[in-house]
């Protein structure tokens, strides 16, 4: 199993801890470079700066994208580990050594973490004894080499440790016994994630007008989440803001063969509808090229039949 240490600002972790995040941006402020140490369900450990050369938590890699700071925001808020979208610019121009005027929504490298966990002070991790204080962004570490090894090991102390405070029990392997052994388990994909993924999954242009205005697009899910709806790709649109609205509403369905249907409600209540009408009967513009992301013909049978108003 490959696991990354990466280094952090401890205020970005303490707002995180505080929190509870149970999704986490570890975010670049480069924006260019991809980042390509870990395979989905790996281990990503926080260090912090030093002096405080510890390792105080971690969470489980699900994907890499590069966003605008505006998209991090509305997709993880809190859990870029700011308090607002001021905040996290403000953080952004600080390493790039740029303002608002010159670059008023910078690109940042996301790091999406799954399933975070965060140790209490006395629980930190000294750095491995082979870390090197000229390391600037992290160093990736394998359980099949002594360090990464003994690595792995402190972390599962440390949350036995604290899993057996909770629930009064101890478990012989708590990363497996949360997480699935050597990735047996995929990483529980959240809000925030759902967002990106789906973003990306449709080249961020909207799946019916194919509109790129990012700011205007918004990831929807086909069966919401509030009635089981799986955050997962293939439960999920990307569509301009009010053509979500009108998803949403049971105004606009998608059928099984991917073609768009639009409700004769919307000329009944309110009417008008022209622009929408014009897309009746269309397939898609934009879909994702895998597969396996398609939209699911059981939750879109969900929506033409719980939602849509004919």
């Amino acid at each position: 199993m490959k696991m990354y240490v990466g280094i952090t600002d401890y205020d970005w972790y303490k707002t995180l801890k505080q929190a509870n995040c149970d999704e986490v941006n570890f975010w670049k402020p480069g924006g260019r470079t991809n980042f390509k140490a870990l395979n989905e369900g790996d281990l990503f450990l926080f260090k912090t700066h030093s002096p405080r050369n510890y390792i105080v938590g971690g969470g489980f890699f699900l994907k890499f994208s590069i966003l605008p700071s505006s998209l991090a925001w509305d997709a993880f808020g809190i859990a870029n580990g700011a308090s607002s979208l001021m905040e996290l610019n403000d953080r952004v121009y600080k390493y790039k050594k740029t303002d608002r005027f010159f670059d008023p929504d910078p690109q940042i490298g996301c790091i999406i973490l799954s399933m975070p966990f965060y140790f209490d002070e006395k629980d930190w991790i000294p750095q491995p004894n082979d870390w090197n204080s000229n390391i600037v962004q992290g160093k990736t570490y394998k359980t099949s080499e002594p360090v990464g090894l003994s690595l792995y090991e402190h972390v599962q102390d440390r949350l036995r440790n604290s899993e057996a405070m909770r629930s009064g029990q101890v478990n012989e392997d708590p990363l497996a016994n949360r997480y699935g052994k050597e990735r047996l388990m995929k990483p529980r994909m959240g809000q925030g994630a759902f967002k990106v993924l789906i973003a990306d999954a449709y080249h961020r242009r909207c799946a019916i007008t194919g509109e790129k205005t990012l700011p205007v697009l918004e990831a929807a899910h086909i069966k919401p989440y509030s009635m089981n709806g799986p955050h997962e790709i293939k439960n999920g649109l990307l569509l301009r803001s009010d053509f979500h609205t009108l998803f949403d509403r049971g105004y606009i369905t998608i059928d099984n063969t991917l073609n768009v249907e639009v409700s004769h409600h919307i000329k009944e209540d309110f009417g008008n509808g022209k622009e929408y009408y014009a897309f009746h009967g269309s397939k898609l513009t934009v879909l994702p090229e895998r597969g396996d992301q398609l939209p699911d013909r059981h939750y879109l049978e969900w929506h033409n039949e719980n939602v849509y108003l004919g």
